[in-house]
């Protein structure tokens, strides 16, 4: 069971050190010095020159008091100057104006992006009404799209559906957004919705199914294995001349390898190989080869991968990160490092994905030793780790039973800001119940749902079984009292 991680995996050459930009200096401004004037008055040489000079002084007063007196400052021409500069003052004072009005909208739209981001649906929902209310809105179809599928996310599917209404005002109607409209819809399992949307499309001449939109509703009955549904939908695409493509087909080659139906998988493929307007792709290679592997059809897996190369579709980084992980979850660790060795070979770099393929592999039995080697090669080479290298470290701590370390990789996972996912605080409880620490347990469950993570099957299964063992009937009781509230709870808020 032990293998020497460092003596099977070579480091890789590339170097993901990240450069330092430099940084942008300016120039200090000049600055201008300001300039004096000086007056050098001479002295009178005689008399009659301070005579002549004093007459003059006071002559000039006297004409300038009665110039005064004739052209006082209500003229014509003064008048006329300071409405000029009143009009000028008014004008910039107006651009002023709209130029803030700007900058506020600006600011508006990037709030609104961050709080999308961020999933915080009812802010984002909030700030977009108040953006529709600015006089330099702009209906943008890229805007409703992510608030779509923002709302398809958070389990909002009906506020997607009333977002419509405001998307027919802003005259924003577009196929590509009814079908992502059908995909929240599919995604939050309302297949009978996702068909009525269908059929408004057909209605809409500006707004027809393409094929987009019958591969999203091809993936729902894929993905409740409704087979003779998916057969369906394809003869209604030959009737309205959409053809499938490569990523309709990849859909449905996932569909039979997952239930096992390899005989119609090949059927497919030969299918697909024979066309000549849907050739199989790289997708289509990485899609086969997993789904053999993950039901442990090595040798099928690996004769279909030379299969693809011959027929010219050579591997990327993606296909051997999947390789990486059949061999490694079947434990056939000589040929998970050949595969590594040979990426090295090929200089394709190893990423974060390929590394969690290898502390997966020793994860899933216990053997942490090797896979504190591979997290810490990992960080050696600059490679930042996701939620995904937690969950497996977490995983292979518990199974190795050394729960001290559990607990540090969660602060450990803490300080390096890792986005907390259900997967996280599943791989948190399901330690603690490994462990029997219940109080730990509960805690990490709390947390959990501070966070917003929902709670799902997994969560409340490891929770009852933990409680089950230690015969703790009332917690098992309680627990199940709010996992029904939570679901009568989210049924409520979808149909608001």
């Amino acid at each position: 069971m032990s293998l020497s991680f460092s003596a099977s995996i070579l480091p890789s050459p590339i170097s993901h050190a990240k450069s330092n930009p430099n940084p942008i200096t300016q120039d200090p401004i000049p600055r201008v010095p300001r300039s004096s004037i000086s007056l050098s008055l001479s002295a009178p040489a005689s008399k009659t020159a301070a005579s002549v000079s004093s007459f003059s002084s006071s002559s000039a007063s006297k004409h300038r008091q009665r110039k005064e007196s004739e052209f006082p400052e209500t003229s014509y021409s003064e008048s006329t100057r300071k409405t000029q500069i009143n009009k000028k003052k008014k004008k910039k004072k107006v651009v002023e104006k709209q130029n803030n009005d700007k900058a506020w909208v600006h600011t508006l739209t990037e709030t609104l992006s961050f709080h999308i981001h961020k999933k915080h649906w009812p802010k984002a929902l909030e700030l977009f009404d108040m953006l529709r209310e600015q006089p330099y809105y702009e209906p943008r179809e890229q805007t409703y799209m992510k608030l779509v599928v923002l709302l398809g996310k958070c389990g909002q599917p009906h506020r997607a559906h009333q977002l419509f209404d405001t998307i027919k005002e802003d005259g924003c109607e577009s196929t590509q957004l009814y079908t992502t409209l059908i995909a929240v819809y599919c995604q939050n399992n309302l297949i009978d919705e996702a068909f009525s949307i269908l059929d408004e499309m057909k209605n809409l001449p500006c707004c027809q199914p393409d094929v987009f939109t019958y591969s999203t509703l091809i993936k729902a009955r894929v993905d409740a294995s409704q087979f003779e549904l998916v057969e369906l939908l394809y003869e209604e695409m030959a009737e309205r001349s959409v053809m499938p493509n490569a990523s309709t087909q990849n859909i449905v080659l996932s569909g039979y390898g997952k239930t096992g139906r390899f005989d119609q998988m090949e059927k497919l493929l030969s299918s697909m190989l024979e066309s000549t307007t849907c050739k199989p792709d790289v997708r289509t290679m990485n899609t086969v080869i997993s789904a053999l592997g993950s039901y442990g059809q090595i040798f099928m897996m690996e004769k279909w991968y030379e299969k693809f190369q011959n027929f010219g579709i050579q591997p990327e980084r993606s296909t051997f990160n999947i390789l990486i992980a059949v061999y490694g979850n079947k434990r056939m660790y000589d040929k998970m490092s050949s595969v590594m060795k040979y990426m090295h070979k090929m200089q394709y770099p190893w990423n974060t994905s390929t590394y969690n393929s290898v502390i997966e592999a020793f994860a899933a039995v216990g053997d942490a030793e090797n896979m504190e080697s591979a997290f810490d090669q990992m960080c050696a080479e600059g490679l930042k780790a996701d939620t995904k290298t937690f969950c497996c470290l977490i995983n292979g701590y518990a199974k190795a039973g050394i729960f001290h370390k559990v607990i540090s990789s969660v602060g450990l996972a803490e300080k390096l800001q890792i986005p907390e996912n259900t997967s996280f605080y599943n791989s948190i409880i399901s330690a603690c119940a490994r462990a029997e620490a219940l109080v730990e347990m509960e805690r990490a469950f709390d947390r959990m749902k501070e966070k917003q993570c929902q709670p799902d099957d997994t969560t409340y299964s490891v929770m009852v079984e933990a409680y089950r063992k230690e015969g703790m009937n009332d917690k098992i009781y309680y627990l199940e009292q709010e996992k029904q509230m939570m679901i009568s709870d989210d049924i409520f808020s979808n149909q608001l």
